[in-house]
């Protein structure tokens, strides 16, 4: 018999039962994979390096994680926002260096403007504490982010540019993503206008953002890895928690920590049928991560920062350290890039970066792979709302049914590190409030 069992130990669970514990609660731990960390994971190069085969950055905005970061002792750095250079943006006819591609003409750059100009109001009809109040909710949740920027205006390559930007980000296109589910991400991350990296992405912690788990996991004192759960039975007079080995562990709370995808795989009785069918309802942008490591960032003598966008099977690419290149495959372009052997994989994704920032390329010291779409335990990226989802997973979202109580990068909308510590961190609050 445990206080709280746990189920996930990506930086959600981690966080939740880290704070479980200094609030004097008895915790058990169940992770399936064999390491903790989730989407987050780190190798290390002979010579020392780090290199970060999940998550890796943050913005200023992200304040749970960048106060654990410092509670855990660990430090910041600048992100590639401080990489030399300039963007590179690769389409079929060009690839082009700097802020603006060659197919943009005068027009579109004033397009552009208008359209930050109408993102701005449509902004300040929803309330970050409250999005649910919004007046226009319904509509802007079933419009995808393409038909309003055709119903604002938008030229046709300033469409095109808002679609590279989102595949960069492998959250999917702005043909299938609600209008609402992004300006709400926007406005609750606390920043204005549309995606800027200078606000979201600027921060990188300088040991590796996996060892923000490795340091929690090493803390915790019982935490068993392989150990997947079969099911879950909530009860006010105690729940049970079965592994997959048929072991049952007995608990006051419960805590389930783990992506939509995998929870769907898990059998829960005894909480709603309206929140199982919220948790249910949630849908995940299938994508891998490609990252490549180098003796030297070569692409700073071509005036590159190794940032850019795509139409290519590889979304975007990013420096995430000296020398190592990261990338990620939007779930467009997914079934592409998994349907072919790994070594055809790899070596057409360095072709592509071959083709962005020169010949050097091809000759990695090593490349990694993590189909994130595929793995069991993950089932995607971060949540993709296409139009519609929203009000489909309704307010039940991010919100607990005591004695179970949820977290994860699912239950937040502004950047997936920060959800999993924040709403981890709360998961923890509300279960020591309510006596757990």
């Amino acid at each position: 018999m445990t206080d709280v069992v746990v189920v996930g130990a990506g930086l959600a669970g981690l966080a939740a039962a880290r704070d479980l514990e200094a609030g004097g609660a008895q915790v058990t731990v169940l992770e399936a994979r064999p390491r903790v960390g989730g989407r987050v994971e780190q190798v290390e190069l002979p010579d020392g390096r780090r290199v970060q085969l999940g998550g890796e950055v943050v913005g200023n905005a992200h304040t749970s994680y960048l106060g654990l970061v410092e509670e855990l002792g660990l430090t910041l750095a600048p992100s590639y926002v401080a990489e030399p250079g300039e963007i590179t943006r690769q389409v079929p006819e060009s690839v082009d260096v700097g802020d603006w591609p060659s197919w943009c003409t005068e027009a579109d750059r004033a397009s552009y403007d208008e359209v930050q100009a109408a993102l701005a109001k449509v902004h300040a009809a929803i309330d970050p504490d409250d999005p649910w109040s919004c007046p226009d909710l319904e509509r802007l949740d079933r419009l995808s982010v393409g038909d309003w920027l055709r119903e604002v205006g938008a030229t046709a390559n300033v469409l095109r540019l808002w679609e590279l930007v989102h595949l960069s980000l492998s959250d999917g296109s702005v043909e299938r993503q609600s209008l609402f589910a992004y300006a709400r991400k926007t406005v609750v991350g606390g920043t204005t206008g549309s995606y800027d990296v200078e606000q979201w992405e600027n921060l990188r912690v300088a040991e590796g953002s996996a060892t923000v788990a490795l340091t929690m996991g090493a803390a915790l004192r019982d935490l068993r890895i392989d150990t997947p759960v079969r099911s879950i039975r909530i009860g006010a007079g105690g729940s049970t928690v079965t592994t997959a080995a048929g072991e049952e562990i007995h608990a006051d709370a419960v805590v389930l920590a783990v992506p939509s995808g995998p929870a769907r795989d898990i059998d829960i009785q005894g909480v709603s049928d309206a929140r199982l069918t919220s948790l249910r309802r949630q849908r995940h942008a299938w994508a891998a991560k490609f990252v490549a490591a180098y003796d030297e960032p070569f692409w700073r003598e071509r005036g590159q920062n190794a940032l850019s966008e795509s139409e290519g099977v590889l979304g975007s690419t990013w420096p995430q350290q000296r020398g190592v290149l990261s990338a990620l495959v939007p779930p467009e372009r997914y079934a592409a890039f998994v349907a072919t052997d790994p070594e055809t994989r790899t070596r057409e994704a360095l072709d592509q970066v071959a083709q962005m920032f020169g010949p050097e390329a091809r000759s990695p010291l090593q490349t990694w792979t993590r189909l994130w779409g595929s793995d069991p335990w993950t089932q995607g990226y971060v949540t993709n709302w296409r139009p519609g989802d929203v009000m489909a997973v309704g307010p039940l979202h991010g919100t607990h049914e005591p004695p179970f109580y949820v977290c994860g990068s699912d239950q937040w909308v502004a950047g997936y590190m920060e959800g999993a510590v924040r709403t981890g961190r709360a998961a923890a609050a509300a279960a020591l409030t309510g006596g757990h």
